[in-house]
């Protein structure tokens, strides 16, 4: 609102983007920001959209800065674990345990608090400390069977420290129980779990059996229709064995009786030509002729 309502909408349009895209494109959702910020360098939710934009491009240093003056414009801490998150990202562990025992930590609701204590504990372990980063999660949160948005993080946290340290069985407990309160599917405890357990998800649609299968029904069809394309030439072969004449009075082909197994009537067509009979018809009347003749 401290904008003029040109400026103020244009602005406007380049948070939304950033938002949108933060998550699916870090580099377009930064250059956004980079738009955003050069319009209104002097309002507090650009340059705190211009710090989650740098932080989900790793440009941690960036992000800091970002963060740090969003903060002095507006006098709260709530960016403050983000802020502790950012100097282990500079590799500066030992200054997020330091943040951690900040005053401003306790100006923060419970979720910001909870993620205060994931970062010390991210700490820890970037310190090698598995230990101290195990009991850093051990907290009235992470015992409470109620479930609240930062639940599922928490415990994942905590069982993904167990594994680290070897404690394999509780690892599995606890990622089990990080299922339970994961509901969006925003962790891969399932994945996790199926890990621990050695069990190995295979697209059935791939696998190699699946393509011995098709190849095996394959052959099998290739083989039931060359059986079927040798009965009909079996078929045709019996057909064209039988002896058959021609009936002019039915106008078509009869088969031949044959009178004995040693009779071979196969393999040839008989047919009674009409000039042939005509032939024979003639012959006998000029027999009758020179009977009639002579007597």
């Amino acid at each position: 609102m401290s904008l003029p309502k040109g400026l103020a909408e244009e602005v406007a349009r380049n948070l939304v983007m950033v938002a949108r895209l933060i998550d699916e494109d870090p580099e377009q959702s930064y250059a956004y920001a980079r738009i955003a910020l050069r319009l209104a360098s002097r309002v507090a939710a650009v340059r705190e959209a211009a710090g989650f934009a740098a932080y989900a491009t790793q440009k941690y240093s960036e992000a800091l800065a970002e963060f740090r003056a969003a903060k002095r414009m507006t006098g709260s801490v709530e960016l403050w674990p983000v802020m502790a998150d950012c100097e282990r990202g500079l590799g500066r562990p030992e200054r997020a345990l330091a943040m951690a025992g900040e005053p401003e930590v306790q100006k923060l609701d419970k979720a910001a608090q909870v993620e205060m204590r994931l970062v010390a504990a991210g700490a820890r372990r970037d310190m090698g400390e598995l230990d101290a980063a195990i009991v850093t999660l051990q907290s009235p949160e992470l015992a409470s069977s109620s479930v609240q948005p930062w639940t599922a993080r928490l415990r994942y946290a905590y069982a993904d420290a167990l594994l680290a340290a070897g404690r394999e069985d509780e690892a599995r407990e606890w990622f089990a129980k990080t299922l339970e309160a994961d509901k969006d599917g925003a962790t891969d405890a399932s994945d996790r779990l199926a890990e621990i357990d050695g069990v190995e998800f295979v697209d059935a649609a791939v696998t190699g059996d699946d393509a011995d299968f098709d190849d095996v029904r394959d052959e099998d069809d290739e083989d039931e229709d060359d059986d079927q394309d040798h009965a009909e030439v079996a078929a045709a072969e019996r057909a064209t064995d039988q002896a058959e004449y021609y009936d002019e009075d039915d106008d078509e082909y009869e088969p031949v009786a044959a009178e004995d197994d040693e009779n071979d009537v196969t393999d040839e067509i008989v047919v009674i030509e009409d000039d042939e009979r005509d032939e024979d018809d003639e012959r006998d009347q000029r027999d009758e002729r020179d009977e009639r003749d002579r007597t």
